[in-house]
């Protein structure tokens, strides 16, 4: 995705905090800190983080809080679910953003154990970077690890994994892992962003309804990559969820269906932000945008 200067501008931050936040490689443990740190700044479109920081700016009260440390919380969890998503027991992916996967470029047990430390620091970030405002970071945890949870995200990797084995999946159980799978983590990133704005909580409801049509379209578009794109555009094995025999948009409801769910999908999220205070320009370009992305 290509959203210009102003896109590339919070990507460079966030990447800069990544590095920041993260252990260096060269600490106790280097071989884990260094297959954290290949995952993590392997690039990547930093979607997720970089929707913490848009939200976090459409709001201007006085002493709101910084929203790197959340943005870089939110990398590591996403992260962390590819880097275990790729894993032989799951999709067996050999490659990730363009290059070899966490467990093909150092081995299973070590991806796996970075994949667990991702998602623990994610947590510690949070502790560490907002103890002066406790609320705030009892917020953001609560918000970050429902999303990520067994009734979330895990839930919808469950889900996905089940209906690969058991072929029929209808248009509600796709809907229920694909808001979960997919939708939740993009929706937390919105929400986060206004919790460290302290926004109202009428406006953080409003983001994540924003984040959930977001998210769908998201993986709705991912979807039809995966069936439209190759693997050298995608930076991963394309096709391979038909091989899978996965439940996706494009399997039960056929290309253009699926790609006019997305555009409805991606309408509704742009109508919502609209209800939001401040300059949501930047935050409706992204959506729209996302159903033109080839990647």
């Amino acid at each position: 995705m290509d959203h210009g200067e102003e896109f590339k501008g919070l990507v460079a931050s966030v990447e800069a905090a990544i590095d920041r936040l993260l252990p260096g490689a060269e600490e106790p443990s280097a071989r884990l800190h260094e297959a954290m740190r290949y995952s993590m700044m392997a690039g990547g479109k930093r979607l997720r983080p970089v929707l913490v920081v848009a939200a976090w700016r459409l709001f201007d009260p006085p002493g709101k809080a910084d929203p790197l440390a959340a943005a870089v919380a939110v990398e590591c969890v996403h992260t962390y679910s590819l880097v275990h998503d790729d894993l032989p027991c799951m999709d067996n992916d050999d490659l990730r953003r363009g290059r070899p996967t966490a467990h093909r470029a150092f081995d299973e047990a070590t991806a796996l154990l970075a994949g667990d430390a991702l998602l623990t620091r994610a947590f510690a970030i949070l502790g560490e970077a907002y103890a002066a405002t406790p609320a705030l970071a009892a917020s953001l945890v609560r918000e970050l690890a429902d999303a990520a949870g067994s009734r979330r995200l895990i839930g919808g990797q469950m889900e996905d994994l089940l209906a690969e084995r058991a072929p029929g999946a209808g248009p509600d159980l796709l809907q229920f892992i694909h808001l979960n799978k997919t939708a939740a983590m993009i929706e937390a990133s919105l929400a986060m962003g206004g919790l460290c704005a302290g926004a109202p909580e009428r406006s953080v409801e409003t983001l994540r309804a924003a984040g959930r049509d977001l998210g769908l379209a998201f993986q709705i578009v991912d979807d039809i990559l995966d069936t439209t794109s190759d693997t050298s555009t995608l930076g991963k094995t394309a096709g391979k969820d038909a091989r899978a025999g996965k439940a996706t948009y494009v399997s039960v409801h056929g290309l253009d269906a699926a790609r006019r769910i997305a555009r409805e999908r991606s309408e509704s999220a742009v109508s919502t932000l609209r209800g939001l205070p401040g300059d949501t320009g930047f935050l409706r370009r992204l959506a729209a945008d996302l159903m033109a992305r080839t990647h």
